[in-house]
């Protein structure tokens, strides 16, 4: 049934939707010019609608139709430019170098502009040898910006027609990737499970929801439509994001201190149910995204109440044994604030729809992440200090080298294009990307290569070759964004047969392939190396800085809450927001540190020490805050207060250790107005506990405050050892 389940969500997926969309744009052209006698011109049309139709990524409506026509209209310049240069082989080696790093340079401004350059960096590559008498060369321009114009219209259409499609898609992913989450977050409750590597598991899903969360954000609400609508369905999706946004925090702030729960409470068998519970609470949530992405009102399939009184009846019974179980109460609340959240979701009916708050979507702006094209930001990354800036340089130099270098020993014109190409692919601004890319693209071009050469030589009946060759192009389409290796597996062949069409010898292409693959690969490999090398190790203090800074604002609430100041949901959420999004980029950071070289990982095991230790402060914070917000304001001592000073204390001095460099802009000041507060004599149990996670905060502050400093003080040795 689970199986079947997947299945069904694929086909329903934005994954699928997207490769079925760049197929018809594709491969109708290709139908009906063949069909009167035209192949090469539907092959050149095809590519127009392809190259645009690869910028198309999910987003905001009006981005995604800035983004198509600057696809189109950068590529036609790019067309015009290399077609008038391509007959001398030094002029395309300047113009190769000059464009290739002006577009690897769009990487600056958003992910959105790095794939517009893409696109014509492939444009240029795909004519480098491509000689055309001028008649020709126009009419090929014409042809590509028929292509181009054909994916835009039906495009524009699907989101006229279904202006929530996109945003019920990315929705459901978004709603999944929580659900992943809080597996990871159960796992703490097993005895069995490795603590440390169950943390970063969690930190590397973190990544993934936020990025989630973004594009629902961007799609939801950067839509005049969105912004505008108010019908059912806009305002059901608004009211379903805001609570699984909120559900994530309830999430994180199921946080404590797992070595001693695990050594406290193990032994008496009840943290296994605490799994169980939240696995079921997980079941819940992607039967909820997948009812939405199937255009459906999603529907509950379990009721908690009994579980909820089975974790209780488990509690009290180590309660009785006089055994402290706070912890273990704390976090039943924080499993039915949870379920709350769910059964507010599937409460939502018509007449509850009509009455959300117009505030909900007018501060929704501020959660933006808004993107502008500034040249100013372009000419500050001039410099061997930005990361984007070295990858283009390394792209102009390699592909151009290359090129030359070919040209001159006169290889074969298809096999510099596919040498380039398959450099443009797999070079990525980070050695570990370029390596993993690698290795995919080598797999998915042998295997592939392999099938794609059997059904050439096996099958011989057109028909059967050209649905076969429409099912490839969907498929590798479809995994394009889930699953590199395999969308290559299904290329390949698609490529192969559509050359055999063009009567070529699909043996000897494909031999071709797989060497130029390989040469291609070779050459991004080892640039990557030796080329401006982008190395992680060198670079991660500044996302340290940006997160210690993120966490410090974020724990600085409350002391405003405190000191008797209005602190408002936005204003909170929007320091929450930051939180999530320094934590992902530094455990995206971590990530490629480990998959770079032996020798370059220096200081893995401290940086590793810091990524945890972070996550838990952010945690545990979410987790206070939570508790200022609801409990009453005389629970608080002046006790309290001198914790969190000590704790944002320990923060500030680990924030000091990395000073401001020229690639972020992440200032900082202190925070230094405190309240006063009287001392209380006799504590109930909620003050009792705020102290211990206070006291639990100090000492993860402290510990930050350490491995920094011992960070710190190995990348000076190091430094030091290497001048």
């Amino acid at each position: 049934m689970e199986r079947a389940k997947e299945i069904s969500n694929f086909f329903y997926g934005q994954y699928f939707s997207e490769g079925l969309k760049i197929t018809l744009g594709c491969i109708v052209p290709v139908i009906v010019c063949a069909y009167f006698g035209y192949l090469s011109v539907g092959t050149l049309v095809s590519l127009g609608a392809l190259l645009v139709g690869l910028s198309d990524t999910p987003g905001a409506p009006s981005h995604r139709r800035l983004g198509m026509l600057s696809t189109a209209l950068l590529c036609m310049l790019t067309y015009i430019i290399i077609v008038h240069v391509n007959y001398s082989v030094p002029l395309t080696t300047i113009v190769v170098a000059t464009l290739s790093f002006v577009f690897a340079m769009f990487a600056i401004f958003n992910a959105r502009a790095a794939t517009v350059g893409s696109m014509c960096t492939l444009m240029m590559l795909f004519n480098v040898h491509h000689e055309l008498v001028d008649t020709e060369k126009w009419l090929y321009l014409l042809y590509i910006a028929i292509g181009g114009s054909w994916y835009m219209i039906i495009s524009m259409s699907i989101i006229q027609i279904r202006p929530y499609r996109i945003a019920q898609q990315e929705l459901s992913e978004s709603i999944r990737h929580v659900a992943d989450y809080i597996r990871l977050k159960a796992n703490f409750y097993d005895p069995k499970i490795d603590i440390d590597a169950n943390y970063l598991k969690l930190i590397d899903k973190q990544i993934e929801v936020h990025k989630h969360q973004e594009m629902v954000r961007d799609i939801l609400f950067q839509s005049k439509r969105s912004i505008k609508d108010t019908t059912k369905i806009g305002r059901f999706l608004t009211l379903i994001f805001s609570d699984i946004v909120d559900l994530f925090e309830q999430s994180m702030t199921t946080q404590y201190d797992y070595y001693a729960i695990k050594s406290s409470y193990a032994q008496y068998g009840v943290l296994m149910p605490f799994k169980h519970v939240l696995l079921k609470l997980t079941a819940e949530m992607d039967n909820m995204a997948y009812a939405i992405n199937a255009n459906k009102m999603p529907k509950p399939i379990y009721k908690f109440d009994h579980d909820i009184e089975r974790l209780r009846a488990a509690v009290e019974k180590i309660d009785k044994q006089q055994i402290n179980t706070i912890p273990l109460k704390k976090i039943i609340i924080n499993i039915r604030g949870i379920i709350k959240y769910l059964e507010n979701i599937y409460a939502y009916s018509s007449s509850k729809l009509s009455d959300i708050p117009r505030e909900e979507i007018d501060s929704a702006s501020q959660f933006i992440t808004r993107d502008q094209i500034d040249w100013k930001k372009f000419r500050s990354n001039l410099s061997l200090e930005s990361s984007v800036f070295r990858h283009a340089l390394r792209m102009s130099i390699v592909l151009a080298g290359t090129y030359l270098t070919l040209s001159l020993m006169n290889f074969n014109p298809n096999g510099i294009y596919w040498t380039l190409l398959t450099i443009m692919v797999i070079l990525k601004p980070g050695f570990g990307l370029t390596k993993e890319r690698n290795v995919q693209r080598l797999i998915g071009t042998i295997i592939g290569g392999v099938v794609g050469a059997l059904i050439v030589f096996t099958i011989h009946d057109a028909s059967i070759r050209f649905v076969l060759l429409i099912f490839f192009f969907l498929t590798a389409y479809s995994f394009f964004r889930v699953n590199y290796i395999v969308a290559v597996m299904f290329m390949t062949p698609y490529v192969l047969i559509m050359l055999s069409f063009h009567g070529m010898n699909t043996l000897e292409m494909a031999k071709e392939r797989m060497l130029d693959t390989f040469l291609g690969g070779m050459i991004a490999f080892l640039s990557s190396y030796v080329i401006f090398p982008n190395w992680e190790s060198t670079q991660f203090k500044d996302n340290m800085r940006s997160l210690l800074i993120a966490n410090y604002n974020y724990v600085a609430q409350a002391i405003q809450i405190l000191s008797g100041k209005q602190l408002t949901i936005t204003a909170y959420k929007l320091a929450r927001k930051e939180v999530y999004i320094t934590s992902a980029n530094m455990g995206s950071t971590f990530q490629r540190m480990l998959t770079e070289p032996k020798w370059r990982q220096k200081y893995t095991k401290e940086v590793n020490r810091f990524v945890i230790l972070s996550h838990i402060q952010s945690s545990f914070s979410a987790n206070l805050l939570t508790q200022v917000n609801q409990a009453d304001k005389d629970v608080f001592d002046k006790e309290h207060v001198k914790l969190l000073k000590r704790m944002l204390s320990e923060l500030e001095k680990a924030i000091a250790l990395l000073p401001l460099s020229q690639n972020t802009t992440a200032d900082f000041k202190a925070h230094e107005d405190f309240p006063e507060l009287h001392d209380i004599l006799d504590r109930g149990e909620e003050s009792k506990l705020i102290t211990e996670q206070l006291q639990f905060l100090v000492k993860i502050s402290g510990d930050l405050h350490r491995v920094t400093q011992e960070l710190t003080n190995r990348v000076h040795e190091f430094e030091t050892l290497e001048k």
